[in-house]
């Protein structure tokens, strides 16, 4: 089971429940570490000053704000220190709110809210007035030492939470949105009848990363001795005309259908 990441109090109005928070998912990733040929030795990262031409010791390193390129306003470890919030025990809801209001851009990890056995009968309610409600919470609380904002969902019959980026710390970018062209009827049609095709419901379980699946073959073979697997080579698509490629990809979605009917009227044909 994985370690609690936080523990404390959910409240709204005179409501309190106690929670754990545990990490709702993590990367899984293959790693690589940095070895020294030589001696086939795993490296570590020095700290280096290029003016100096040395490595420094972790007692010489302070704090620097760059406001100018190449220039540093320096900052003592204690100024920074007397800014940090206190870590609080409770994750306090200011308000509820339609799920479908907030933009998954400001969505940043995510947790499953565990109650310990005094609260689960308030947190209980919770879940169900959420369900019933189709409501969501906005909450703030500090954990390590940072402040939070999250969104607290009911999810399976229980409390899922995503901290989420403050407004000041989504990014614009001048060009989006912005794209010139005139798309006509025809297009769109044919781009709708293509998104018709491909529609379906979300199964995250079909979905791999075939990257990383291909670099655990790769370290499981040369751990056996074995030769690498070879990977296809994926070539670039071609640019052609927008018209022909939407009516080509929904002859191809076609094709496939039918060749997969027809299979399914063999299988049928060789069970009877």
């Amino acid at each position: 089971m994985p370690s609690t990441t936080w523990k404390g109090h959910i409240t709204f109005g005179l409501v309190s429940i106690p929670v754990k928070l545990y990490p709702a998912a993590r990367k899984e990733r293959v790693e690589f570490h940095q070895i020294h040929k030589a001696c086939q030795t795993r490296l570590q990262r020095p700290l280096y000053c290029p003016h100096c031409d040395r490595q420094v010791d972790n007692s010489e390193v302070i704090k620097g704000y760059e406001y100018e390129k190449g220039r540093y306003l320096l900052i003592d470890k204690e100024e920074i220190e007397k800014m940090k919030p206190e870590t609080g025990g409770t994750m306090e809801i200011s308000e509820f709110v339609e799920l479908s209001e907030i933009d998954p851009l400001y969505y940043e990890t995510s947790y499953l809210a565990v109650p310990d056995k005094s609260g689960e009968k308030p947190y209980r309610l919770l879940v169900e007035t959420m369900e019933q409600t189709n409501k969501a919470a906005i909450a703030t609380f500090v954990m390590y030492q940072r402040s939070y904002l999250v969104v607290i969902r009911p999810r399976t019959h229980g409390l899922t939470l995503h901290t989420m980026y403050f407004a000041n710390e989504i990014r614009k970018v001048a060009e989006y949105g912005q794209q010139d062209g005139e798309v006509n009827k025809q297009e769109l049609k044919l781009a709708k009848e293509l998104i018709d095709n491909l529609s379906g419901h979300f199964q995250p379980e079909q979905y791999h990363d075939k990257y990383q699946e291909q670099l655990q073959a790769l370290v499981e073979a040369k751990l056996k001795g074995k030769q690498a697997p070879v990977t296809s080579e994926r070539k670039p698509a071609p640019v052609i005309n927008m018209m022909e490629a939407l009516k080509k990809s929904l002859a191809e979605q076609e094709q496939a259908r039918r060749s997969a009917r027809e299979s399914r009227q063999k299988t049928r044909r060789k069970a009877s």
